[in-house]
């Protein structure tokens, strides 16, 4: 089973509820494990948020980012293509505290979407975009 879905949507957090409401498709037939499911939720957006809040937080409102989330037969697969300034996921990661030594309000989300998602990573593309990719097995 393959289903593959696509939103474009302008940079303004306001859009999350239509991201996540877009995002539903991928949950028919539903996912039996609703942790799974809630998993790939937060996944979703926090990535969306992230690019949001990050990558294009200079630029306008107008920027587009596009997602794509296609479903197999084990896993969900969460594309995010953002056109902000080059970052690299790796060593931020390294840099960000642990949750318990974490007491700052921001710079969370890229810790649980590590800590949740089975593959994570922040590629350029060659297009001159970046993709934040994201895959969960369920």
């Amino acid at each position: 089973m393959k289903n593959k879905i696509y939103l474009k949507v302008n940079t303004d957090l306001t859009a999350s509820p239509k991201v996540l409401s877009w995002f539903e498709q991928m949950n028919q037939p539903a996912i039996p494990d609703k942790t799974i499911w809630w998993q790939c939720q937060t996944l979703m957006m926090e990535g969306f948020t992230n690019i949001v809040e990050h990558a294009h937080r200079n630029l306008p409102i107008e920027t587009p980012i596009e997602i794509e989330a296609v479903r197999l037969d084990e896993y969900i697969e969460i594309r995010i293509w953002s056109q902000g300034e080059p970052f690299d996921l790796e060593q931020q990661l390294q840099k960000i505290s642990e949750f318990e030594e974490n007491e700052q309000e921001r710079g969370r989300g890229l810790k649980i979407m590590s800590a949740i998602a089975d593959k994570l990573s922040y590629e350029p593309t060659v297009d001159h975009r970046y993709c934040l990719f994201i895959s969960k097995y369920y």
